[in-house]
């Protein structure tokens, strides 16, 4: 599938690895920078998305969305792990759910960028009704470094399947233009309902305007592949 990955932020914070590794399944390993686990609480806009000759689809090509996630690998493939993906599509959401078993959540959600700000909210509404977000930065100046890489150049996701066989599919994009952010509000519960305990630092924060996205057909894992 293609589609627009836009006014991205990055909120991430360290965490045990022992922690992060209890809430994966057996086989999935955490990958540290630092010693450490590292999760994301991520905001975007969702733009243009479709298949290569047929986009944006009608009705759900655009939309915001709120991911919480890990970075892990299997075997030699390594890849984004979603704990959740909160949106405001509820076709979208049944779908992946029901047919891909990628946690996707409906709720009331939405991201708007006005000059230097990015206002993110979200209210999760399906399957469950414990979890919100509230978030507040400032873009400021572009940044790069080896943490900054770690975090954001991902190619590659991993899920589970409803056989529960291992699937990574690769993701296909120009390098983030990365910049620093300063945090001035945030009210969140996403994480914690993902099954983690609640940040005990302040985060990591950058933002991005965004780039375009080609993700490819998904394939089956196993430890000898290639």
């Amino acid at each position: 599938m293609v589609q627009k990955w836009m006014d991205i932020v990055f909120l991430h914070w360290r965490y045990p690895v022992e922690t992060v590794s209890k809430l994966l399944p057996k086989g999935i390993e955490v990958e540290t920078f630092d010693g450490h686990a590292w999760v994301g609480l991520i905001p975007f806009q969702m733009e243009d998305l479709g298949f290569p000759m047929m986009h944006p689809l009608p009705h759900v090509g655009s939309f915001p969305e709120v991911n919480v996630r890990t970075y892990v690998k299997y075997g030699n493939k390594s890849g984004v792990w979603f704990f959740s993906l909160d949106i405001n599509k509820i076709i979208p959401t049944i779908t992946a759910r029901t047919v891909y078993k990628i946690p996707y959540c409906y709720g009331k959600v939405s991201h708007t960028s006005v000059g230097n700000y990015v206002t993110t909210k979200a209210i999760r509404r399906w399957p469950t009704q414990d979890a919100q977000s509230n978030i507040v930065i400032e873009k400021q100046e572009k940044t790069d470094g080896n943490l900054e890489r770690f975090l954001t150049a991902r190619w590659g996701l991993i899920t589970q399947s409803p056989t529960k066989k291992f699937i990574w599919a690769p993701i296909d994009h120009s390098p983030w233009p990365l910049h620093k952010a300063k945090l001035h509000h945030l009210e969140d519960d996403l994480v914690e309902a993902a099954g983690l305990p609640k940040p005990f630092e302040e985060p990591h924060v950058m933002y991005s305007p965004g780039v375009p996205v080609r993700i490819g057909l998904p394939k089956k894992l196993t430890i000898s592949s290639s």
